[in-house]
């Protein structure tokens, strides 16, 4: 058996993010992260969605801007309530936050 090992530390983290996608504001909450990923829940998710989206951070001094592509839904019954994305492009910014909640 073959157990894969992540390439980077997930973080256990509680944040309220939001993102936009067709027009429509959503809220989430990123549940863990690292340099390269985080998963957020939210309460609904409608299709269709871009599989390129910002994922907007408030920092106590900024908003941190993300670009994602999201590369997995998940769903509990008819609702998508969270998904996994791939940050693409990790900036300074990005990083140094990642780093910070270690």
């Amino acid at each position: 058996m073959c157990i894969q090992r992540r390439a980077f530390e997930r973080i256990p983290v509680n944040i309220k993010v939001r993102f936009y996608c067709y027009d429509t504001d959503y809220l989430g909450t990123v549940t863990n992260l690292s340099e390269n990923g985080m998963f957020i829940s939210m309460n609904k998710m409608l299709f269709p969605f871009d599989s390129r989206i910002d994922i907007i951070i408030p920092l106590s001094d900024k908003l941190l801007r993300v670009p994602v592509l999201v590369i997995r839904m998940t769903r509990s019954e008819q609702i998508f309530d969270g998904m996994g994305v791939e940050v693409l492009n990790s900036s300074p910014d990005y990083l140094a936050f990642v780093s910070s909640l270690k």
